[in-house]
């Protein structure tokens, strides 16, 4: 038997990582278990208790209610954008991490600079500019408004040059230019298989940062059938008398209960992704850090 197992320093991070846990997991309890509730059960009682079913159905109803069930509209237009600047994302940052890192294009040094320049600059102060560029293409209140500007992924470009650089095998390419092998077939039939944790990690990502996107779309899109749906939902949310007393006249149906299932609705699917995605998260996430 280890005598060691329990140790002090063993127990005290044991303590540290189930506080974290518990930290993380009430909140996430609390939430699904909110639109099982109605208001006054989720406000007076125990926050932790369970409701009925029939109270999530009654949420959901009082939230496709709203405008002619144009959730359904937003749910659509969330799938679409998230997916166009997913396919997007790792046609470029593939393509370009590759080129980075197995040829010596002109300016390399300063494109790699230009790429972590990128990733510092917050997201929040290219709005502007982006907006008046696509205003100028009278994109604007359109879709690609928000694919195009989501399909540029900095971090993705570099973090496919790390992998690259550090994980594609110098002899294969060698032999396979030899061989015949142009540059296209050897990114295709070569590079791309031996990329598929990397592929996994980006679309994983992109997926989530496009999904969970607000501030861009609220910008760039003036028609409520345009909203996805943290935009949509935000809108909502905006007139519940329970969140916004200055909408105390509202006649929405919209209480905590219908807000919370709001919630669920856009963290769900994030959570089916990551499962599915799992196995190349970890695999993309430990690719490159050990050079071949």
């Amino acid at each position: 038997m280890n005598t060691d197992r329990w140790t002090p320093g063993r127990v005290l991070r044991a303590v540290i990582l189930l506080g974290f846990a518990v930290y993380c997991v009430i909140p996430l309890l609390w939430l699904a278990l909110a639109p099982t509730k109605t208001d006054g059960q989720l406000v007076n009682g125990n926050p932790l208790s369970f409701g009925s079913f029939g109270q999530i159905g009654t949420a959901w109803n009082h939230l496709i209610a709203y405008n002619s069930e144009v959730l359904y509209t937003w749910l659509t237009n969330s799938v679409v954008y998230a997916l166009g600047s997913l396919v997007l994302t790792l046609a470029t940052s593939l393509l370009a991490g590759y080129a980075l890192a197995t040829t010596r294009v002109p300016g390399r040094r300063a494109l790699l600079v230009l790429t972590l320049i990128a990733m510092i600059v917050p997201p929040t102060a290219m709005i502007l500019p982006l907006f008046l560029e696509l205003n100028a293409l009278h994109l604007t209140n359109t879709g690609l408004s928000v694919i195009l500007p989501g399909s540029f992924y900095p971090f993705g470009v570099y973090l496919a040059f790390i992998y690259f650089s550090t994980t594609l095998p110098a002899e294969l390419m060698e032999a396979a230019r030899l061989d015949g092998c142009s540059e296209t077939r050897l990114f295709w039939h070569v590079a791309l298989p031996l990329a598929k944790p990397l592929a996994g990690l980006l679309a994983f990502f992109s997926f989530v940062a496009n999904w969970n996107n607000f501030f861009l779309p609220y910008v760039m899109l003036s028609e409520e059938s345009k909203f996805n749906l943290p935009v949509g939902l935000g809108a909502v949310i905006a007139g519940t008398p329970a969140l916004n007393p200055a909408n105390g006249g509202s006649q929405l149906p919209i209480t905590r209960p219908e807000v919370a299932l709001a919630g669920l609705i856009v963290i769900v699917p994030i959570a089916i992704v990551f499962l599915f995605c799992q196995r190349y998260l970890v695999r993309g996430i430990l690719a490159g850090s050990v050079k071949s």
